[in-house]
């Protein structure tokens, strides 16, 4: 028999909460409403599972951040939660469904700020590293440099039905009651080979709870909402995170990253530039998950004040941390970065009123944030990597967690630890 658990956003060690999970009765079309009525509390992730699914492998045990690992990428000093929320009014939130050995997958939902994003858009850009993909959205964002829903993210199939809630998420939102016309922006990886892709169970429910329980604060990484069925270099990927300050101009910015991994054949893995996916290779792991194709989503988000031309140019940088961990964007996989500006000042719409006159961040102060985008990057892949756990799928299928306690070893050969 299956069961419906709401499970709080707090497995992360560090993460302030403790993690404990409450079973729900039955699934209710209202849960929105319920939803609403936690905002505040903590942020949610709604589970579908089976009793019988649960796994107890040794690998799931014990899973931490790179950086707790001594794996730092760069020079730069992360924010307070390393995370894409220490961009001030960035909000994260997830839905997983992990239903029987049928369906693992889900939605994550990157909000800007807390208001009303079609009346108060904010500068955006996205970056197509290689254009196998099915990104809803791109053309207006290219055109008109805005944002003006929240950023979701899914499986692939299910593209089409989260635009669809998010459509209806907007429009029932106070002050849009005349709006025709949105532009909701969803990316995807595809998540066939721990899920049942093909019978697409994404329902509108499932895109509300993952707007309506975003917050600030820390980001539940790894196998977690839309991360919950991906592979990243034939081990189990997922959802990622990490932060950079930037101090050295005149006034402090941060840049916040957040990835959903699912590219990358296991040979080709670096950490730290150390070839560890070349000395994993031919060890005791499925070889069937190692592929090269697949995709990774990167979502970029500053407070420093940039326009569509600054954020195009940073998200031509997160790409190029995306590649430092050995990705050479292969002919199958959909890469693209969402940036997006937090900036009040540059925001646009009903609600923004007059904007006053605002000098965006010349050209000659950039290369900061650019090392900043870079560095963030690459750590939010990495923690994708080392937070998801060993996950049982779909026709049987098992993609095992990174190996840390190996990860670990092969680092400390390399001198690839801080």
């Amino acid at each position: 028999m299956t069961r419906f658990l709401l499970r709080q956003d707090c497995r992360r060690a560090d993460h302030p909460l403790t993690a404990r999970q409450r079973p729900v009765s039955k699934w209710s079309h209202s849960l929105p409403v319920f939803l609403k009525a936690c905002i505040g509390v903590c942020s949610f992730a709604v589970i579908l599972s089976s009793p019988s699914t649960a796994q107890q492998d040794p690998e799931n045990q014990v899973r931490v951040r790179a950086r707790e690992m001594g794996v730092a990428p760069g020079i730069l000093t992360p924010g307070t939660y390393n995370a894409i929320t220490d961009v001030d009014g960035v909000r994260v939130g997830h839905t997983t469904i992990y239903e029987g050995d049928r369906f693992r997958t889900g939605v994550t939902a990157i909000l800007p700020h807390n208001g009303n994003l079609f009346r108060s858009k904010v500068p955006a850009a996205i970056v197509v590293g290689n254009g196998f993909g099915k990104l809803a959205g791109l053309s207006q964002v290219q055109e008109l440099g805005t944002l003006e829903t929240p950023v979701l993210l899914t499986g692939t199939l299910s593209v089409p039905r989260v635009a669809d809630a998010l459509m209806s998420y907007m429009l029932g939102l106070p002050g849009n009651e005349n709006v025709r016309s949105i532009n909701p922006v969803v990316g995807e990886t595809n998540d066939g080979r721990l899920s049942d892709i093909r019978a697409r169970p994404i329902q509108p429910e499932h895109v509300y709870s993952a707007i309506q329980s975003a917050m600030t604060g820390p980001v539940q990484e790894g196998a977690v909402g839309a991360g919950t069925g991906t592979v990243a270099f034939g081990f189990k990927g997922g959802i990622g995170t990490s932060s950079r300050v930037v101090g050295e101009m005149s006034e402090n910015w941060t840049v916040g990253v957040l990835v959903q991994t699912n590219y990358g054949a296991r040979r080709s893995l670096l950490i730290n530039g150390a070839p560890v996916g070349a000395r994993l290779e031919g060890e005791s792991f499925d070889q069937d998950a190692s592929i090269g194709d697949g995709s990774c989503m990167i979502i970029v988000a500053t407070d420093a004040p940039l326009q569509h031309r600054g954020l195009e140019r940073l998200g031509l940088r997160a790409l190029m941390g995306m590649a430092r961990t050995g990705s050479n964007f292969s002919n199958g996989s959909g890469d693209y970065v969402i940036a997006f500006s937090t900036n009040q000042a540059l925001r646009s719409g009903p609600d923004t009123g007059t904007p006053p006159a605002v000098r965006t961040l010349p050209t000659d102060a950039m290369s900061p944030l650019f090392r900043a985008t870079i560095e963030a990057t690459e750590e939010a892949i990495y923690n994708s990597l080392f937070m998801a756990e060993t996950v049982d799928g779909f026709g049987g299928r098992r993609v095992e967690a990174l190996p840390l306690d190996r990860v670990r070893q092969i680092l400390t050969e390399y001198g690839a630890l801080q």
